[in-house]
């Protein structure tokens, strides 16, 4: 790819361009709204990959760094309206003001830029001199960051910039990273959470790692020291909402355990065993150090957790396939249930809270209403395992007034087939199927769909698995083959969908109308922030992170 334009929007030449090896792939796929086109990849530089490569999944992170700390804020970065909310699993980036506001964006070469307008955008490139950033400790590092695992190494890219290589790597000597968080509003500089295949987990600065010219983490925190408290693989990490620092970390035993990153981190193994592997159970540390608790989940490994906005409840699942839903503060177990076949890899939570999505090696993706506490949908589309989940915080339903009663959501998947798909969920018009007779087709029910519903799970209960009959089915709305190798996850931005694949290769799907001019971007980011500020049309719901 051609690293140094400095234009608005890819050539399509240029993108072709990358898509070379694989002529079967487009570059734009087509919804009811618009097309959304390939802007530009991220890949990690061929000759850095270790030889255990393979042996680890792609996780991507977004991380929205701000002014530095303790200094008066610019003109262009007082006026900028960012949202707080940067998590791995609804990841946000710079909010868009009104026209009249100043939007500060970062060039690949680490230069502040500001241009007035909302034009200011992802489309908006700066130099392809990502070698001056590494190593310039007067670098601010402000902007939006992918942060991306690769074999033992760790990558950050820039998003605002076309170059295709990160600019920073940091190499793990004795174990591969293989997930990590991001947290906009820590309070002393510690942002960034990475968790190690050994279970070794590392709290750091996303900023001092951009202005380090090494190739080693550097001020970092360590916990969970040579697998002083838990040896199993990390598997997930997650910063909780509102926590003040606190965070957790999830292993390949069924662990999780709570970490507050003012305490020490030394660890305290002191934890009775669990004499239940099956059942779930927490344990409070008996000394002030970290961790300073272990939820016991289940048997096998946890492959997923996800907050939701609030920090109210936390989801879960697992080899054992199933979803479990508990209220964080009190530690309960709420609600959960069953896949369809086998393990349960991936879930999201919805921005008003009301409903989690799930995936797994049933090729199913399954959407869990929390009013009723059972499965209320299961999207069929994929053919294979689905990997990643996410709701598009940024859709807005065409021809919305955002007061009507029927809500529609927007969400994505993707999965080992190598496809991302969307999906829409309208729940006033799901039906369920009553009947499928040998060798027709299936009769669907018209009338109330509540009446062919079981009653809704008692609370702290985990239900079975429903008979497929019983569930209504989604069919995804696109369905489009992004890559040529399975996919690890999506994200969701203002601009954009951002997919990788397990190999870690990184494609950016501009939105309808963000590549095509100054001025559709304009409006369609005015459109966007309109969304943002309605509360009541349920499509969207505003973060409720702190701003």
């Amino acid at each position: 790819m051609n690293t140094a334009a400095s234009n608005h929007t890819m050539s399509s030449a240029s993108a072709s361009g990358t898509n070379a090896q694989a002529p079967g792939l487009k570059t734009y796929f087509k919804t009811p709204e618009g097309k959304y086109k390939l802007q530009y990849e991220k890949t990690p530089p061929a000759a850095l990959l270790h030889y255990a490569h393979g042996k680890t999944v792609t996780q991507v992170t977004l991380g929205d760094l701000k002014d530095k700390p303790m200094q008066p804020p610019s003109q262009s970065s007082s006026n900028l309206g960012v949202t707080g909310g940067v998590r791995s699993a609804a990841a946000r980036l710079l909010g868009g003001g009104n026209g009249s506001r100043t939007l500060s964006f970062v060039g690949g070469n680490g230069g502040s830029k500001s241009m007035n307008g909302t034009s200011a955008r992802l489309g908006s490139f700066g130099g392809s001199g990502s070698n001056n950033v590494a190593g310039n400790a007067n670098f601010d590092a402000k902007g939006t960051y992918l942060v991306f695992n690769v074999g033992d190494a760790i990558f950050v890219s820039d998003l605002n910039s076309q170059d295709k290589d990160p600019i920073k790597t940091i190499h793990f000597s004795n174990s591969n990273p293989v997930c990590h968080a991001y947290d906009p509003d820590a309070k002393d500089g510690h942002d960034l959470l990475i968790g190690l295949h050994s279970g070794d987990v590392y709290s750091v600065s996303l900023r001092q790692q951009l202005q380090d010219a090494g190739k080693k983490l550097v001020g970092a925190q360590h916990y969970n020291k040579d697998g002083s408290v838990n040896n199993s693989r990390c598997t997930c990490i997650a910063w909780i909402p509102s926590g003040e620092g606190s965070f957790i970390v999830a292993h390949a035993d069924g662990n999780m355990y709570v970490y507050e990153k003012n305490k020490d981190g030394s660890g305290d193994a002191s934890f009775p065993v669990v004499k239940d592997q099956t059942q779930f159970s927490v344990s409070h540390a008996r000394y002030s150090k970290n961790p300073v608790a272990r939820w016991h989940i289940c048997l096998g490994s946890i492959n997923g957790i996800a907050f939701s906005t609030d920090g109210s409840y936390i989801a879960t699942v697992g080899r054992d396939g199933y979803l479990r839903v508990f209220d964080y503060k009190n530690e309960q177990l709420v609600c959960g249930g069953k896949s369809y076949y086998g393990a349960l890899l991936c879930c999201a939570w919805s921005m008003d809270g009301k409903y989690i999505l799930a995936g797994g090696e049933d090729d199913l993706v399954q959407v869990w209403s929390m009013e009723d506490r059972k499965i209320v949908a299961w999207g069929e589309g994929h053919n294979s395992w689905v990997s990643g989940v996410s709701f598009d915080s940024y859709w807005l339903a065409p021809n919305s007034d955002g007061v009507g009663q029927n809500i529609v959501y927007r969400f994505g998947s993707v999965g080992q087939d190598t496809q991302l798909l969307l999906w829409d969920l309208e729940i006033e018009e799901l039906v369920v199927p009553v009947r499928r007779p040998p060798g027709g087709s299936p009769t669907f029910s018209t009338g109330s769909q509540s009446s062919h519903w079981d009653s809704a799970c008692p609370a702290g209960t985990l239900q079975p698995a429903p008979s497929m009959r019983d569930v209504p089915k989604l069919s995804p709305l696109v369905a489009h083959r992004v890559h040529t190798e399975p996919l690890s996850g999506l994200i969701f931005t203002q601009e954009s969908i951002l997919t990788v694949s397990r190999e870690g290769h990184i494609k950016i799907w501009t939105r309808p109308g963000f590549a095509e001019s100054q001025t559709s971007n304009s409006d369609s980011l005015t459109s966007l922030s309109l969304k943002e500020k309605s509360s009541t049309s349920g499509k969207v719901v505003t973060s409720s992170y702190k701003q």
